[in-house]
């Protein structure tokens, strides 16, 4: 058996870009997932935010997870241009910012089963973003 056989390598290239790009759908297509369960199951899905109760429509569900799991992909290809440990930075800036993010959908004026429904779709895009972007990852 040869050292590079057995040593952990990262995935360069095309398939490093057909990984993330697999993990943004993944996201994304989660993320849908519990919004469209929720809807199945009958729950409202509407917050207010100061101006009056307003729909989460699904759109709004695609169009933010998907810029948050490309936002996490940029951030990542920056990290590993720069730091040897940019899986490391990277994560724990991911767990940080899931954590922040699932503050405004606690405290939302919403039902407890929107409420439920955002931090779920939270923690479902973000687990998937982050052992997704990790996967393939330059590692030092």
């Amino acid at each position: 058996m040869s050292a590079k056989a057995s040593a952990p390598h990262a995935v360069d290239g095309p398939a490093r870009t057909r990984n993330r790009s697999v993990a943004v759908a993944v996201a994304v297509l989660a993320a849908v997932a519990v919004w469209s369960g929720a809807t199945l199951a009958g729950a409202q899905l509407t917050v207010d935010q100061g101006s009056g109760p307003q729909d989460v429509p699904v759109l709004a569900v695609l169009m933010t997870s998907a810029l948050a799991a490309l936002l996490g992909w940029a951030l990542l290809a920056v990290l590993e241009r720069f730091s040897a440990r940019a899986t490391t930075i990277w994560t724990g800036i991911a767990v940080a910012v899931l954590v922040l993010s699932l503050l405004p959908a606690l405290l939302v004026d919403a039902s407890a089963g929107t409420r439920f429904t955002l931090v779920l779709m939270h923690l479902v895009v973000g687990a998937v973003v982050i052992l997704g972007l990790r996967r393939g990852a330059r590692h030092a």
